[in-house]
């Protein structure tokens, strides 16, 4: 049938040909290569600026003073550098370095705040570290839809969190004097959760960069106080 439909209209300016030539240069199109070991190339120039461009430009101050619309205004100056930065980050051979540094500034929610539930806390990162995090979830949503399960809608496009209220209400009112709130995610556990899911360990040590290597600082009046 295929043939037939080719010695019919493959030669004329038609759908069929237009159709017929996209496929033929899609799968000429290298789009990614793997490794022996199972990784991807890593070394994407474009991905690094399509990531930039996504960002607000002046959403939120960083620690270093330069928002993201100094570099994507004066990308051509400070492209290269930043790229070759973030992608030798991504393809594990250096480290963050004092980059991976977080402000945490306190926004008075109230006139007089005199007490801690008063405050906003938001987290002031680097343009650098946002990029390259950045990266990380924008390759990451290709395969989140098989990590989490349906129940977990908000962590999946597509999925609303208000086809599971009922869900989850019966969940927290069987559980709610079983189970402990925690504040954190143990690194651990993370990494051994990512590897049975069959993550190469170059991936799953680069989301432990992103973690272990963090620092924080409050900002009170203006004043950054000790690193933790």
């Amino acid at each position: 049938m295929a043939r037939a439909n080719w010695l019919k209209v493959g030669d004329k300016n038609s759908a069929f040909f237009h159709k017929y030539a996209s496929f033929r240069w899609k799968i000429k199109t290298i789009s990614r290569l793997e490794l022996d070991e199972g990784g991807e190339t890593t070394e994407k120039k474009e991905e690094v600026f399509s990531t930039l461009k996504e960002m607000g430009p002046t959403k939120a101050p960083v620690p270093d003073g330069f928002p993201a619309l100094f570099f994507q205004r004066y990308w051509h100056i400070v492209g290269k550098e930043v790229t070759t930065f973030c992608l030798g980050i991504l393809n594990n051979d250096q480290n963050f370095g004092h980059l991976n540094s977080t402000d945490i500034v306190l926004i008075p929610k109230t006139q007089n705040p005199s007490n801690l539930v008063d405050f906003r806390p938001i987290s002031l990162c680097t343009v650098l570290y946002k990029i390259v995090a950045k990266t990380i979830a924008n390759r990451f949503q290709e395969v989140i839809g098989k990590c989490i399960d349906g129940a977990q809608s908000p962590f999946v496009p597509g999925r609303l969190i208000s086809d599971n209220v009922l869900l989850a209400y019966e969940i927290l009112h069987t559980f709610r004097k079983k189970l402990k709130p925690t504040t954190g995610l143990n690194e651990g556990f993370l990494k051994e959760v990512m590897m049975r899911m069959g993550f190469t360990k170059d991936w799953v040590e680069l989301i432990l960069k992103c973690i272990t290597t963090a620092s924080y600082a409050v900002n009170i009046n203006g004043n950054r106080g000790r690193t933790f």
